[in-house]
C-alpha cells in the first residue's frame, strides 16, 4: 500500500507538534481551552534555527532542515535580512494551505567576533548526518513520486522527528554563556540545535466565538495563568498581528569547566500567536501569507536568557 506525501507529512507534524506540548505546556493549555469551548487548533508557521557555517556531515545553515521541506513540496516564498542580529532565514510554503508555514533562519557565524565563531566551530565542525542511507534514499523517492511504500513510512517519520533535536554534543557552559552576552540566539543554537523553536497559532482559524482575534485571546490565555508577552506586535487591522507566550525554560545538559557532565537551567520555546489580515493580490482580497522583518525582530528576543 501507497502513502501519499501529504499524509506523511502530516504524520512528521503531528509527531513534532505533539513532542513540543510536552515540553512547552503553554502551548497545551492553548489548545485545551480552544478545544474545551469548540474552536479549532491550527498552526499558522513553525519556526528552526540554524547556524550558517561548517557543521559536519549534515547540511549547513538553511540547508538543514530546507532538504527535507523540499522532499515535501514545500518552496521558499521570501528572504529576510536581520541586519543587526547577524540573521538571514526564508520561509516556505507548501501547496496545501492546510499545512504551516515553515520559517527558517541561519546564524551568520562568520560575521561574529573571532573568538566566538571560534566557540561555534568547536563544538558543530564534526556534527553527524542524523539519518540513515535508507532514509535519505526514502525522502528521494518521496520527492519523485509524491508517495511511499507503508512500510518505509514509519522509519521515515521516526527518524525525521528524531534529526528535529540537537545534532552534536553537549556544549560547553562557559561557551553558551559567553555567545549569550552577544547573541542569545547563539546560545539558543548551540543548546537546542535543531529542535522546533516556536509553534504558531493561526487565530483566524481558531473558531471560538468568544475569542474572536488576537487580543481577546492573549486576555483568555493570560486570565488562564499563562505568562504572555507585555504587548501585540503590529496594530489592530494591520496586515500581520502578533504576540506570544513567554518561554519556557528547561534544565539541559552541559560540559562544566572541569570537562564533567552537569546541568543549567536555560529557555526553550514559547508559542507564537498570529492573527493575519487582508491584503489585495490579483484584485482579490486574500490573508496576508509572508512575515514582517521589525516583529519578527522582536519575537527572536522571546528566548533571551538573562546570565
Amino acid at each position: 500500500m501507497k502513502i501519499s506525501s501529504n499524509e506523511i507529512l502530516s504524520r512528521l507534524l503531528d509527531n513534532l507538534w505533539d513532542t513540543y506540548i510536552q515540553r512547552v505546556s503553554y502551548a497545551k493549555t492553548y489548545a485545551d481551552l480552544v478545544r474545551s469551548k469548540g474552536g479549532k487548533v491550527r498552526n499558522d508557521h513553525i519556526a528552526f534555527r540554524t547556524f550558517n557555517t561548517i557543521t559536519g556531515k549534515q547540511p549547513h545553515g538553511i540547508g538543514a532542515i530546507w532538504h527535507i521541506l523540499d522532499a515535501f513540496g514545500f518552496k521558499p516564498i521570501s528572504n529576510y535580512t536581520f541586519t543587526e542580529k547577524k540573521l538571514h532565514a526564508v520561509h516556505f510554503q507548501h501547496a496545501d494551505e492546510k499545512f504551516p508555514k515553515i520559517f527558517v533562519s541561519q546564524l551568520e557565524v562568520p560575521d561574529l567576533p573571532q573568538w566566538a565563531q571560534n566557540l561555534i566551530n568547536e563544538q558543530v565542525v564534526n556534527t553527524p548526518y542524523h539519518l540513515s542511507e535508507t532514509a535519505v534514499l526514502d525522502l528521494l523517492e518521496l520527492n519523485e513520486k509524491d508517495e511511499l511504500e507503508e512500510a518505509a513510512v514509519n522509519n521515515l517519520v521516526r527518524e525525521l522527528t528524531s534529526y528535529m533535536s540537537r545534532p552534536w554534543g553537549i556544549p560547553k557552559q562557559e561557551s553558551i554563556e559567553k555567545l549569550n552576552e552577544i547573541s542569545q540566539y547563539a546560545a539558543w543554537t548551540l543548546i537546542h540545535g535543531n529542535s522546533v523553536n516556536h509553534f504558531t497559532a493561526f487565530i483566524n482559524y481558531q473558531e471560538v466565538p468568544e475569542w474572536p482575534d488576537l487580543q481577546t485571546t492573549c486576555e483568555a490565555l493570560a486570565a488562564a495563568g499563562v505568562p504572555m508577552k507585555a504587548n501585540i506586535e503590529g496594530q489592530k487591522g494591520s496586515k500581520l498581528q502578533q504576540s506570544s507566550t513567554q518561554a519556557v525554560s528547561e534544565t539541559v545538559d552541559v560540559i562544566l569547566p572541569d570537562g564533567s557532565k552537569g546541568q543549567m537551567p536555560w529557555t526553550y520555546a514559547y508559542y507564537e500567536l498570529a492573527e493575519r489580515g487582508f491584503i489585495e493580490e490579483n484584485g482579490k482580497q486574500v490573508l496576508f501569507s509572508g512575515f514582517l522583518g521589525e516583529q519578527a525582530t522582536h519575537l527572536f528576543e522571546m528566548t533571551k536568557t538573562n546570565k
